[in-house]
């Protein structure tokens, strides 16, 4: 008996906590609106996402070249002697900048000036000799109208005149050739711009046209060259025909950014990069732009005349393709928008019309119709346009001035 008891005292606690249970169930209070109204479990579902947004500008976008550059000189001689001698004078110093036809270098001449010398002698006895078969000929002419001697005599003396004639000729080039091989003797800048080191002394012995004595490098103006995309090609070309499209260098180290025209276009394609070379002309007067430095190259190659422009951060990559979300009636709105061209922070696509808000910050938490509290992101650098006038938007960031009132 005492054990049925047992039992029995179990089993109706059992049965009064069940009780409890589904009275306290049945008890809780329906969730209800302010006025009284129960709510609608969806709706409790769509809570309003607060997010940022920016209105779709229309505008001209250019198209920028971004690329490496290196700075190279429009000219840059090696300086070498023509003729195998030793260095007589030094008559410039290491970095020092120079005119063209600066005397640079003086060569030992001692052997082109007697070379002169004597080719001027031998014309004066070789025009001596000239003088005499000239004479001899007149005379031979005298002779022949008085009938002493004959036509034949005439003609020899003639020989002898055109003869002397071609040796005065010959002794004058002579004397030419040694005037040239003299001049190789004093070395000259065949351009302006800095010398490199010098790299002979006085006493040193050159070797004809083997030997660098120095280097002259021209820097006002200079070149900068990079690649350009195959497909940039015809709108480098147009360019051309215009002076050059605007080129923009920036060193790599940062500083001041220069600005030039493009004015050559290699005539053919790298088939190994798909990049054609192309270089710029700067102008370089306080020569800081230095040769064999690295640069960075921004170009202008087009123009997207009348571009939808919107902020990269709005566009979502997804599996069919690029979307953004715009805000519709209080509602997100998905809409698949195609990319165009990007640049920096903006981009320019198709299938987002002009004035709409799109979504910028936010966006993670949004699905199709979900009602959104919309603030208005400030214009930053021409990309988004001005709230408009109903919008009651504060210009520091309150958050419940900033708010653009969305349709209930």
């Amino acid at each position: 008996m005492n054990v049925r008891y047992f039992f029995l005292i179990i089993t109706g606690g059992f049965l009064v906590l069940g009780l409890y249970g589904c009275t306290a169930k049945t008890d809780t209070p329906a969730a209800a609106t302010p006025g009284g109204a129960p709510v609608n479990p969806s709706a409790v579902s769509a809570v309003a996402v607060t997010v940022s947004t920016v209105r779709a500008q229309q505008r001209d976008l250019p198209v920028v070249l971004k690329a490496t550059g290196t700075v190279i000189p429009l000219i840059s001689v090696d300086i070498k002697a023509q003729v195998s001698s030793v260095v007589d004078k030094i008559h410039i110093k290491d970095g020092q900048f120079v005119k063209a036809g600066e005397l640079l270098f003086t060569l030992d001449s001692r052997t082109d000036e007697a070379n002169l010398v004597k080719a001027r002698a031998q014309l004066a006895k070789d025009s001596a000799a000239l003088a005499d078969a000239q004479r001899q000929l007149a005379r031979a002419q005298q002779l022949l109208a008085q009938n002493f001697i004959s036509q034949g005599a005439v003609d020899t003396a003639q020989a002898q005149v055109d003869a002397a004639r071609a040796t005065v000729a010959a002794d004058q080039a002579a004397i030419d050739a040694s005037r040239v091989a003299l001049s190789y003797d004093r070395l000259t800048a065949p351009n302006s711009g800095r010398a490199g080191a010098v790299n002979v002394s006085p006493g040193s012995a050159v070797q004809a046209n083997s030997t660098t004595l120095v280097t002259i490098t021209q820097l006002d103006p200079i070149a900068i060259g990079f690649n350009l995309p195959q497909r940039i090609l015809p709108d480098a070309l147009s360019s051309l025909k215009n002076g050059g499209a605007a080129v923009s260098a920036t060193p790599s180290d940062g500083g001041a950014t220069f600005s030039g025209r493009l004015q050559f276009v290699d005539n053919a394609v790298d088939a190994s990069s798909g990049s054609v070379k192309v270089k710029a002309i700067f102008d370089n007067k306080e020569g800081k732009l230095w040769p064999g430095a690295f640069v960075e190259i921004s170009q202008t190659v087009s123009t997207i005349k009348g571009a939808i422009v919107l902020p990269q951060a709005a566009i979502i990559p997804s599996a069919r393709g690029a979307i953004v979300y715009v805000v519709e009636d209080g509602k997100a709105s998905m809409r698949p928008v195609q990319l165009v061209y990007a640049q920096g922070e903006e981009a320019a696509v198709t299938g987002v019309k002009v004035g709409e808000f799109v979504v910028v910050d936010g966006k993670q938490n949004l699905r199709p119709n979900t009602p959104v509290v919309e603030r208005v992101s400030a214009p930053k650098d021409g990309a988004s346009g001005p709230a408009p006038a109903g919008d009651s938007q504060g210009t520091n960031g309150a958050s419940a001035s900033n708010q653009r009132p969305t349709a209930p």
